[in-house]
């Protein structure tokens, strides 16, 4: 069973590397033919800003799900340093679970809010595109924020480590 989790984690990993890279290598491409389009021939592309505010959403929220998955996230640290390994241990056991539940909560708010743009069949201005397929990768992104954040804290209270994601272990001893 651990084999599979590896395996489904290790899976998600490589599809949120490639769905981020490409989105940034996209909108380089499209800005830089926009720019090339409006200077050199005087007509910009129609779709380039639509294109590119759905490529900073995309790359927003799955680089979010993979910024926490590699312990990139922000966090505060000052206090935080200042503290003995158990007290580091239980805050981050905390913030674990409760960034968990935020992310889960968070995630379940913005499905409705994708269900309420697909009952208005609401479209992109240039590109006809329904938008609620774009914005679903919202709680897809939150969602798998906040499985990452829930894998830490488990982690936390079942081994002697400070687990800040499944993949980054804080270093130091208990004292």
């Amino acid at each position: 069973m651990k084999k599979i989790f590896i395996t489904i984690s290790k899976t998600t990993e490589l599809i949120e590397q490639y769905i981020v890279c490409y989105s940034i290598l996209l909108m380089m491409v499209n800005s830089t033919a926009n720019a090339i389009g409006r200077y050199a021939f005087g007509k910009s592309l129609f779709f380039a800003e639509e294109l590119n505010q759905f490529l900073i959403v995309t790359i927003t929220f799955v680089g979010f799900a993979y910024a926490v998955r590699k312990g990139r996230n922000i966090r505060m640290t000052a206090v935080y340093d200042s503290l003995g390994y158990y007290a580091k241990k239980v805050i981050t056991t905390l913030i674990s679970i409760t960034t968990g539940l935020l992310m889960f909560y968070l995630a379940y708010k913005a499905i409705f809010y994708v269900i309420e743009l697909k009952d208005l069949n609401r479209l992109s201005p240039a590109l006809q595109f329904p938008v609620y397929i774009i914005y679903s990768i919202i709680p897809l992104g939150l969602g798998i924020a906040g499985l990452q954040y829930l894998i830490a804290f488990f982690l936390n209270i079942t081994h002697k480590e400070i687990y800040i994601s499944r993949e980054v272990v804080e270093k130091g001893e208990p004292s």
